[in-house]
């Protein structure tokens, strides 16, 4: 039985509905989309497999058209940048 090493699944959550800016997964930045920029760095670190949990189309066929991976997830889900979870 040999010995593996596991590695880290980078998950990189990407939505349309910002609302500080609308569409920004989908900005242009020297070229690229901006969710794909952020995809090549997180495959740069080379620690481990990198997805794209997105809920939208747009941005999963964005990921895709430049060989990457993507998962579609509900838009609903609450953001992790302040929303408050009510249960």
């Amino acid at each position: 039985m040999g010995t593996s090493t596991l590695k880290p699944l980078i998950v990189i959550p990407a939505r349309m509905a910002s609302s500080r800016l609308p569409g920004k997964p989908l900005a242009d930045i020297a070229g690229l989309p901006m969710i794909v920029q952020v995809l090549r760095r997180a495959e740069e670190a080379d620690i481990g497999p990198a997805i794209v949990a997105c809920g939208e189309e747009e941005i999963a066929a964005a990921v895709k058209d430049a060989g990457g991976k993507a998962i579609l997830t509900r838009s609903d889900h609450p953001s992790g940048s302040g929303e408050k979870i009510r249960s």
